[in-house]
């Protein structure tokens, strides 16, 4: 088959079966609706896969398809298109994927929600818009389809919209990266100010001839491809939930967990990542801009890392992991090893929604509990769900043999970004030595708080009763944050069904549930084994066929020899982090509920989130409002309004009654009135006469 046909089946799609659902759902029913729109996208990631091989081993060259026009103003050109070329393929199979199996796996999670068709539409949605990014050929379908991830991402974290929290969630991830796509739109206007072009094919080929000239204003003079990358990261640092801008990615949880997975795990917050990675040909002559990506991305990893070792909360404990992860990935960027931080994002899709959607399976077998202090003992209920997350667990850590290259995927694509850093110090950039170091560190934390989860969902005794899950599936104002928060009009949907007096236990998931779960096992076990060549090894070049960029001075990714313990410090830092958390959980089991009673300043730091929430609340909420209220109650109300319609329909008023009172009824009063009148008429043409 025509691949240009191939990959316009998968663009449009997911586009079908979003319309079919969400404009004729309730026609076709919940069975009809869930099923046109999983067809629609197991069709697209079959051939995503068929296009990706064909691009590994068949030979397939990069083209463009342009459907139509879009934006043609003066020298303004944009056209919808799309570009399939190494990163193209990649993200197609990452995207369609993992939306496939979250579509089955919502079969049986979402299988009592009563807004089936709406939910199954919004996936499809938001898949659709996830593929419009990746296959833009210029900045404004770009910026079109990062506009419709965020839209869809509002609309599924605040699916459950009767939820105070969920909208409030879906709020804040809305306004957050508003302030992200502010950067980003204006990144846009600069590179088509210096270049006169937003096309990528056309403006790549410019930047090296721009390097060195600079945009003189305020008293300074910046380097023009620094400050375009620098406003573009801001957008990437919005989408992918960075350091400063990261506050929405953990709120927005408030989704039911598919959409946990698909949305903010693998897809969608590795948009900046993505585009990072496809505008290297700029970033490659923007040291500044690279350096800010490393400096971000190792903070980000650190930040989220700590505060994922003290929360409660199953799937945020998860969500900050993608904080973490994401951080590694343009900590890669950053160094200049593009190609590791897409091998990272590759590999991460498969083991964080497994991990995700593992969470979830635990959650529904758990009557929709999500705090990990009431679970525990919960291995031989949920076998299957145990196996698969503890292989996501493993992957996730980047557990693996050093020189043997024996490992899960997570060992082949977070040891590489960690080698980069170190890789670069010994170039003599400093920077290196910190990424390194961070990304170190950062591995130790991961594993403590990743087997933190397995062992305190999985092992030990049993912190939960019956009675507890009986009171979950009865319990219609969902006290404990249930995920399915459904209106009490429909809790009766979604409780356990009469089991003639039998005890509530824990129990597996449907097949529609684990069968995702297992083939997302698969790629966190093999993902990264199986493709390590195509994405940073021998195979690389043949693979991104010029896709990513490497300047003459980049050598990165080239074979360096490293000191054995700078080769084995990942592993030392991931085993140390493992066997604390086997002392603390399993062979000291309840310490850590122990040290957390007793709170300290380290831990109330953490589990606060470094404060970052108070503190925007403090500062820019706080003053939002005041000069909200500034500009409602003195600017609208009195100035506007005061001298405006309010001030003009006041003076009517006044005149009006000061008017009526002049009409009193009586002819004398008239007659009076007339006759002072004609004394004034008088009085004036004998003046005018005199004269």
């Amino acid at each position: 088959m025509d691949p240009k046909l191939l990959v316009t089946i998968i663009l449009f799609g997911p586009l079908i079966g979003a319309a079919a659902a969400g404009l004729f759902g309730r026609r076709l029913g919940d069975n009809l609706s869930r099923g046109i729109t999983t067809g629609f996208l197991f069709l697209s990631a079959i051939l995503s896969w068929v296009v990706f091989s064909k691009w590994t081993w068949g030979g397939l060259e990069p083209f463009t398809i342009t459907y139509a026009p879009f934006i043609h103003v003066g020298d303004f050109v944009s056209n919808w298109s799309f570009r399939l070329d190494a990163l193209s393929a990649v993200m197609l199979v990452v995207v369609t994927t993992v939306s496939s199996l979250v579509h089955l796996y919502s079969w049986g999670y979402m299988a009592d929600d009563p807004s089936k068709p709406r939910f199954f539409a919004y996936l499809s949605l938001f898949t659709f818009a996830m593929l419009s990014l990746i296959s833009a050929a210029d900045f404004m379908q770009l910026f079109f389809g990062w506009e419709g991830v965020g839209l869809a991402s509002y609309l599924l974290i605040g699916f459950w919209f009767h939820k105070p929290t969920a909208n409030a969630a879906s709020i804040k991830a809305f306004v957050v990266n508003r302030v992200g796509d502010f950067g980003f739109a204006l990144g846009i206007m600069t590179v088509f100010w210096a270049f006169g072009t937003i096309e990528f094919a056309k403006l790549f080929p410019l930047i090296k001839d721009a390097v060195g000239q600079g945009w003189d204003f305020a008293g300074g003079r910046f380097n023009l491809v620094d400050l375009a990358c620098a406003l573009l990261f801001v957008g990437a640092m919005g989408k992918s939930a960075q350091f400063f801008l990261h506050t929405w990615l953990p709120d927005a949880m408030e989704g039911p967990t598919p959409v946990s997975a698909l949305i903010h795990a693998a897809t969608m917050v590795t948009a900046g990542v993505y585009m990072v990675c496809l505008l290297s040909p700029m970033f490659e002559y923007a040291p500044v801009a690279k350096h800010i990506v490393v400096v971000i991305g190792a903070v980000t990893a650190l930040f989220a890392a700590t505060v994922g070792l003290t929360q409660n909360d199953i799937k945020r404990v998860i969500a900050y992991s993608t904080c973490s992860q994401l951080g590694y990935m343009f900590m890669a960027a950053g160094v200049g090893a593009y190609q590791a931080g897409m091998f990272h994002l590759f590999t991460h899709a498969f083991f964080k929604a497994l991990l995700f959607l593992g969470a979830g399976s635990v959650i529904h077998g758990m009557a929709h509990e999500q705090d990990m202090r009431r679970y525990g003992g919960l291995w031989k209920y949920m076998k299957i769900t145990a196996l698969v997350m503890i292989a996501g667990t493993i992957a996730i850590t980047g557990l693996g043999i050093p020189g043997l290259e024996i490992g899960f995927a997570g060992f082949y694509s977070k040891d590489s970004i960690i080698h980069a850093g170190f890789t670069l110090g010994e170039a003599g950039d400093p920077l290196g030595y910190f990424a390194w170091v961070i990304g170190v560190f950062v591995a130790g934390l991961t594993a403590f708080y990743s087997w933190r989860v397995a062992f305190f969902t999985f092992n030990g005794h049993a912190r939960w009763t019956s009675e507890d899950l009986e009171h979950h599936w009865h319990n219609r104002d969902h006290a404990h944050g249930d995920d399915h928060g459904h209106a009490a009009a429909h809790d009766d949907a979604h409780q356990e069904p009469d089991h003639g007096g039998h005890e509530h236990k824990p129990h597996e998931s449907p097949w529609t549930m684990l069968v995702p779960l297992v083939v997302l096992s698969i790629g966190a076990i093999f993902s990264g084994w199986f493709f390590e060549g195509q994405f940073i090894g021998h195979e690389q070049h043949e693979f991104w066929r010029g896709a990513i960029f490497n300047a003459p001075t980049n050598h990165i990714l080239e074979h360096h020899e490293a000191p054995l313990l700078v080769t084995l410090a990942p592993l030392i830092a991931t085993l140390l982090g493992l066997g604390y958390a086997a002392w603390m959980y399993l062979v000291k089991e309840g310490l850590g509920a122990r040290l957390a009673a007793k709170g300290g300043p380290l831990y109330t730091f953490f589990y606060n989130k470094w404060f970052f929430d108070e503190l925007y609340q403090a500062t820019f909420v706080r003053a939002a409002k005041v000069l909200g209220d500034l500009f409602w109650k003195g600017g609208d109300q009195k100035v506007i309004d005061g001298f405006g319609p309010d001030g003009v329909s006041a003076l009517s008023v006044k005149v009006g009654k000061g008017a009526g009172r002049l009409q009193s009824g009586y002819v004398y009063h008239y007659a009076f009135v007339m006759l002072l009148g004609v004394a004034g008429l008088l009085t004036y043409a004998l003046v005018a006469w005199s004269a």
